[in-house]
């Protein structure tokens, strides 16, 4: 039988067959990679840094990591370089690998020339990678070497790295420090990203035979479609797209082995033509307990989307700056084609997933037992109240607030989001239900913790009092009542003292 070899004549049902045939490595290239792979790292162990007076020290290579597409089993047939990364004693710290790789690449591009003769292998096209900035200090270098049996070289890109790292174990979190002293290095985003070389490995190699399937359609459509039609626009990276792709397969199918290949393609071209809405992360290897890199995570969570943030480095947002316009405009007329159709003519159905992930709320009402609910923290307030106010049949004004890191309480108005407070993981949100003309008062205590009343403008402080009596078990005699540095008067109304509408008063005790 023949098979359809451009992927828009392919109907969706053949998609997994369009795979096999024409995206799958097959053994003899994957051998030759390997080959290319050992044959390069012999030579950056054994010869390249051998030289006793270079930068006055003996260099060292403490290993040397597969990186890229080759590195997380996700190669195209005939269609991937090989990433080496090689991490070496000179770097000491991240600082240290900016002021010295350039030399580092200088002197691999001499040894290679040099060498050149010597080797077991026929390099071509020795280059080194110029960053787009002035003033940066190169990368990385590539160079081709010619396979013994396939008829195409095998490009092969050198990048030095500092092993932040160290010894890790794949299945182990890195210490927080490693991500402190990243952000506290203060470099550019994503500079760094190659000392976290094994960890975006990790995270894409031991997944599913399948998603791996999908992510070289991805990539194939990526690079035919897109980027051979455009090769001098800024475009998002390959790894943007695979984190994308990972993103829809674990949001739509809650990481399911065995899954319609034509769904989650369907899904991925959703996603990218609604890419303004996308906001991505992962807490697989950092997340929000240390503070240095919590507050780091979360302004870069503030900045403008697409935001799909690297699993290895939160300094890399691999969606900033790039042209996704070009990718959704190419994404909308691929979902016109026949691989997003069935054998019947209709529109094959996307996955259930939100370019951004939905976050846990915990809602918190007195008399109320904890109630939790999922909302997407782009949304305004105003959509979460009507919620609550259809599940609970609530008729009054609700009132949303949360306590922040001060202790202070923040109140959720209407069209205010939870992501523009930089909240993107699981909160407790404090619900008050106030009838006309009660309003909300925040009664600050002595942990430092806030509570919200509703009152009565025209109620005496002693009222407020029995309150926090009854929430709090303070007794109304030991309370200390201030606002705006003043002692309130049991017998004078909050409208005496000027409190208006979520004003806070500060609880003491006598």
């Amino acid at each position: 039988m023949e098979f359809f070899l451009d992927l828009y004549q392919t109907p969706a049902q053949r998609l997994d067959a369009f795979v096999t045939q024409n995206l799958q490595p097959d053994v003899e290239w994957k051998e030759e990679v390997d080959d290319a792979f050992k044959r390069v790292e012999r030579f950056l162990r054994d010869r390249c840094f051998h030289t006793q007076n270079f930068l006055d020290e003996e260099i060292r290579v403490k290993k040397v990591v597969k990186g890229g597409s080759t590195g997380k089993g996700t190669t195209l047939n005939h269609g991937s370089d090989v990433d080496l990364v090689i991490f070496l004693s000179c770097f000491s710290s991240f600082r240290q690998q900016t002021k010295l790789r350039g030399q580092i690449i200088t002197h691999v591009v001499e040894m290679l020339n040099k060498c050149r003769e010597s080797l077991a292998f026929d390099i071509q096209d020795i280059t080194v990678k110029q960053p787009l900035h002035r003033g940066v200090t190169p990368r990385s270098l590539y160079f081709y070497i010619q396979a013994r049996r396939m008829s195409e070289p095998i490009e092969i890109n050198v990048l030095p790295a500092f092993d932040a790292l160290g010894n890790l174990a794949p299945d182990e979190k890195p210490p927080s420090a490693v991500y402190e002293n990243l952000i506290k290095s203060g470099s550019k985003a994503g500079e760094f990203s190659t000392s976290f070389t094994e960890l975006q490995r990790n995270f894409l190699k031991q997944r599913p035979a399948k998603l791996k399937s999908l992510l070289r359609l991805v990539k194939h459509w990526y690079l035919k479609k897109v980027k051979a039609k455009c090769p001098r626009t800024f475009l998002p990276s390959k790894y943007a797209l695979e984190l994308l792709t990972i993103y829809a397969w674990e949001t739509g199918t809650e990481e399911a082995e065995n899954f319609n290949t034509e769904e989650g393609f369907v899904t991925v071209m959703e996603l990218l033509k609604d890419y303004d809405n996308i906001c991505i992360y992962w807490t697989t290897n950092y997340n929000f307990e240390n503070p240095v890199v919590r507050d780091f995570v979360k302004q870069k969570l503030k900045e403008n989307r697409p935001i799909i943030l690297d699993p290895a480095d939160p300094t890399n947002n691999v969606g900033e700056g790039k042209r996704w316009d070009v990718v959704a405009r190419e994404a909308a007329h691929c979902l016109k084609q026949d691989c997003c159709y069935d054998e019947n003519d209709e529109e094959i159905q996307s996955w259930d997933v939100q370019g951004t992930r939905n976050i846990q709320v915990v809602l918190r009402q007195s008399g109320w037992e904890d109630w939790r609910l999922w909302v997407n923290p782009y949304d305004p307030s105003w959509k979460m109240k009507n919620k609550i106010r259809q599940d609970r049949e609530l008729t009054g004004q609700l009132r949303l607030s949360f306590q922040d890191s001060r202790g202070e309480r923040q109140l959720l108005r209407g069209s205010d989001t939870l992501a523009q407070y930089g909240i993107f993981y699981r909160i407790v949100l404090f619900l008050l239900e106030t009838f006309s003309p009660e309003i909300q008062i925040f009664v600050k205590g002595l942990n430092n913790h806030t509570k919200a009343f509703a009152a009565d403008p025209d109620n005496y402080i002693q009222d407020l009092k029995e309150k926090i009596e009854e929430a709090r078990g303070l007794p109304v005699e030991s309370q200390l009542l201030e606002f705006q540095g003043q002692i309130l008067e049991d017998y004078k109304s909050l409208r005496h003292y000027g409190i208006q509408d979520s004003d806070t008063i500060i609880m003491s005790k006598w």
